[in-house]
Formats: C-alpha cells, structure tokens, sequence
C-alpha cells in the first residue's frame, strides 16, 4: 500500500489500513444485510420477538399474532432459512423457538431496546 491509502488525511493510518481490510470482507456485510431483510416485515419481527421467549406450534402462532396458519408458515419458512429460528418434530406437531446464537440474541436485545419493551415474565 502507498503512504497515502486516501486523498484526505483525517484519521490515524493504521486506523485506516484496519478500516479499509475489514471493508473488503464483502461477506461479512451480505450477513448482516440478508439477517436485516428477513426482519423487514413486522409480522415476521413479531414473530421472532414471540418465539425469543416461548416454543409454540404454527396453530398457536397464528392465534397469538392474529393471523392465518398459512401466513405464519410463510414468515417461519424465512425465518428459519436465515437461521433466526428452529423447529423440532414431536409427533404430527411441529415447534417454533428462537436458535440459540449470538446474532439471535443481539437482535432480540436490540428489538427491545429500541421499541423499549421488555421481556415477559
């Protein structure tokens, strides 16, 4: 890398060399990116904020958020292709809960904290 890495000088080089590494890990970012569009629609953040704190079954989805067992299907089908979310198979029924990773716990503080609601006891 030449000395000068931008035309203006306004940070410390080494701030900016460090910068300018993690900038080019493209996909990184697409993470982050592909996580925040799966949670563009508020019934889909309804429902991760519902399965952050309880497992349930798609019937009892659609009951609590008020909305057709189809629908509920179609959001958990996204959600848990962005690994937000898992099920488990117990006999016919099929239940829903929050994965248990950093990124799922993150989001989750972070819906809380900006809608300043907290977690049911």
């Amino acid at each position: 890398m030449s000395d000068n890495l931008l035309p203006h000088k306004h940070n410390d080089e080494k701030l900016t060399k460090n910068i300018m590494k993690e900038l080019k890990n493209i996909d990184k970012f697409a993470i982050i990116a592909d996580i925040f569009k799966q949670l563009q629609d508020t019934n889909r953040v309804r429902l991760f904020w519902l399965l952050c704190h309880c497992e349930e079954c798609v019937i009892n989805i659609s009951a609590l958020l008020n909305m057709s067992s189809p629908a509920v299907s179609h959001h958990l089908r996204i959600l848990r292709s962005s690994g937000l979310i898992t099920s488990r198979r117990e006999g016919k029924e099929v239940y829903y809960k929050a994965t248990d990773t950093k990124q799922s716990k993150l989001l989750h503080q972070m819906i809380e904290q900006v809608i300043e609601i907290s977690c049911p006891n």
